[in-house]
């Protein structure tokens, strides 16, 4: 116990020296206007006293005791002077009662201690003495308390923006005694460590009073970083959780023999392993975040640096190859702390489809993920989709009709925000839900609604550069087919002139019709040669005809029937409008993909149908699929091919062509498990409904 008794000495003295500077600095600099300024000074001084005493002597020395007294009924005064800061003086009569028995209470302490020194008592008379002291004590720390309560509660909003620092000086003060009083009655001597602990007490508390005398006090506030509140509740927690097991060690001691020296053995190894397990983990640190924010910050957000990681995490180019998709969807997600997260992108139908995925492998989106009057109301609202509330039946734009069934279903899902460029959608991100569960509220939805605009003012950014760097190498294509063009129109031309030459100066009859039949075929393909090149973009000049997409099927099928197997697993006669040229050249190439794609001799199944308003043509190969990022991002861009020396442009061109018909081409692959080409052309029958102004539609046999 001797180090204790010179740790309290070292304890009082440094409350003495912060006390006496404290006040010495009231007096010298605290604000002048102060009604109570004087008497903290004075207070300040005497608990200085009382600290250098408590230092000096025995704890039950007279001298001790008579300072405390002084400190204290000081420190009462200074509770009677700040109710007149708030401008209440005509209240000061209605409180002075109440203060003035608080310090007779205090008073009374004297008594006590003339009886012990004139009597010179001891065993059981001095014990009654320490514990009816330890009661009065008790009692005067109650009835301050009560009395501050009354004080803050009852102040004005300006008055308690003053009195915050020293009230809440005096309630430490006065709460520290009312502990150390009743832990003395109930033990029936004082506690040796909390009597060492007086003195650095009194030195906070000195510390906290003065501060409530600067000038800009009412100003000040307690504002922790975050990073020091989240690891100060962490150690908080992990030395409640030691302190735990300690008890539970010590518990043990009621019981005997082996049993009592394993138990804490044990108990101490299962603690050290729980420790490994429980502390480490995502959702205890997440858990510890949304608790120390809740109840320690205004805000949940620190937006400083907030900022700063999504800035980092969007523009981060690392050797991870993340793309600009997985990277916003990162970025967000680590905003609210959701551990995957989808990016949605809009077809060419006014809906979304999955554009990238950042780790959420588990979940299945369908190639519609979310249709076109969803999208519509998220665009024009600004809609932010909380799907707890979505599956509680709360809505806000009458969105719940058209949110789909399997984010409804995914219980996973926790949020959609739309990403708006000058109020345009340019995807939308789903975040999954924390491993911390909590509801939204405005600040997640002011602070995702503003990353969400950020975020797609970059995808916006990148597609104007893919925009601008395609339109270059269109322009660098086009420069080269002129050349192309030229050079095989001037030798069409050299060809006929021979050819009418031919036909007027050969001598030979066999001759004569060999060259011909040759040189009449050269022409006829160097001419169909150049009306394919010259005519993109120009196919809505063309007349129109009456097709049989089963004849079309059945055509191309038996062009392949020497290369691979190629089946006709379906063949409906259904009449379309389109160009049989053209359409075959589409066909053609969407089955030598298929077959490009698939393994072996794996079969190429065509299909022919009409679903009512369309006639369908499908190409289905059973090979090696296509993951979601190259349909969207290379399928149909010009000069992307998955081919060595391909050009890249077929799958393009395909497409052109169909919807230069009025089609439309449409694409269904899961990796590992196939594809599925779809041509939809407009029926003979529909004709009125998809025919343009000015359309001809010629009728063939």
């Amino acid at each position: 116990m001797q180090w204790i008794d010179s740790l309290g000495s070292s304890l009082y003295l440094l409350g003495a020296l912060v006390s006496a500077a404290a006040a010495l600095w009231i007096a010298r600099s605290g604000a002048e206007e102060r009604s109570d300024r004087w008497a903290g000074v004075v207070a300040l001084a005497l608990t200085a006293n009382w600290c250098v005493a408590a230092a000096s002597f025995a704890q039950d020395s007279v001298v001790v005791s008579v300072t405390e007294i002084a400190k204290n009924l000081a420190w009462i005064f200074v509770l009677f002077r700040l109710f007149a800061n708030d401008g209440r003086d005509e209240s000061l009569k209605l409180v002075r009662p109440a203060v003035i028995a608080v310090a007779l209470v205090e008073l009374s302490q004297l008594v006590l201690v003339a009886v012990q020194q004139r009597y010179a008592l001891s065993g059981e008379s001095t014990q009654t003495i320490f514990e009816t002291s330890s009661i009065l004590r008790a009692l005067t720390a109650v009835s301050a308390l009560v009395l501050l309560h009354n004080l803050y509660v009852g102040a004005a909003a300006s008055s308690r923006r003053l009195l915050r620092w020293n009230a809440a000086a005096m309630v430490g003060m006065w709460a520290f005694a009312l502990n150390f009083h009743t832990l003395s009655y109930l033990t029936g001597s004082p506690v040796a460590e909390l009597v060492a602990m007086r003195g650095l007490a009194a030195a906070i508390i000195a510390v906290a009073f003065a501060v409530g005398f600067n000038a800009s006090a009412a100003g000040l506030e307690f504002s922790p970083s975050r990073t020091v509140a989240f690891r100060s509740l962490s150690l908080l927690v992990i030395g409640a959780y030691f302190a735990l097991m300690l008890g539970l060690a010590n518990s043990f001691d009621v019981l005997d023999g082996d049993i009592r020296a394993l138990t804490p053995v044990g108990l101490i190894i299962a603690a050290g392993a729980l420790a490994l397990i429980w502390l480490p983990s995502e959702r205890m640190r997440g858990w510890l975040r949304v608790t120390a924010v809740k109840h320690l910050f205004k805000h949940r957000y620190d937006y400083r640096n907030e900022w700063i990681r999504f800035t980092n995490t969007v523009g981060r180019t690392g050797f991870d190859e993340s793309s600009l998709q997985e990277r916003t969807i990162k970025a967000m997600a680590d905003i609210t702390d959701s551990p995957s997260g989808l990016l949605l992108l809009p077809d060419d139908h006014g809906g979304l489809t999955l554009g990238a995925s950042w780790q959420w492998p588990s979940i299945d989106v369908p190639a519609a993920a979310m249709s076109a009057e969803l999208t519509s109301i998220m665009e024009h609202e600004a809609l932010i989709l909380d799907f707890d509330e979505v599956r509680g039946g709360k809505e806000h734009c009458g969105e719940l009709v058209h949110v789909p069934d399997w984010l409804r279903g995914e219980l996973g899902a926790w949020a959609a925000v739309p990403l708006l460029h000058f109020d345009r959608l340019v995807g939308v991100i789903v975040l999954s839900r924390p491993l911390i569960e909590r509801d939204l509220d405005w600040e997640d939805f002011d602070l995702l609604s503003i990353v969400g605009r950020q975020i797609a003012s970059y995808l916006a950014e990148q597609s104007g550069q893919v925009a601008l760097s395609e339109a270059s190498r269109f322009d660098e294509f086009n420069r080269r087919m002129a050349f192309v063009m030229h050079d095989i129109k001037n030798l069409s031309s050299q060809m006929s002139l021979l050819l009418r030459n031919a036909e007027k100066h050969a001598d030979k009859p066999e001759f004569r019709k060999d060259m011909l039949v040759t040189l009449k075929n050269s022409a006829d393909k160097l001419n169909l040669l150049l009306a394919r090149l010259g005519r993109y973009g120009a196919a809505s000049n063309e007349q129109l005809e009456t097709l049989n997409v089963a004849e079309i099927a059945h055509t191309v099928a038996r062009r392949f029937e020497d290369v691979h197997p190629v089946i006709l697993a379906r063949a409906e006669t259904a009449e379309v409008i389109g160009h049989r040229e053209a359409l075959e050249q589409a066909l053609v190439h969407l089955v030598q993909n298929a077959i490009d794609a698939s393994e072996g001799h794996s079969p190429v199944a065509i299909e022919s149908f009409s679903d009512g308003v369309c006639g369908q043509i499908a190409v289905v190969d059973q090979g090696k699929g296509m993951s979601p990022a190259f349909m969207r991002t290379g399928l149909f861009k010009p000069f992307v091919s998955s081919k060595d020396g391909g050009f890249g442009i077929g799958a393009y061109e395909a497409r052109e062509t169909i919807r230069a018909m009025g089609g439309r081409l449409d694409v269904e692959s899961r990796e590992g498990l196939g594809t599925r080409f779809s041509i939809s052309l407009p029926l003979k029958s529909a004709q009125a409904i998809y025919a343009r102004p000015g359309t001809q539609i010629k009728e063939t046999a």
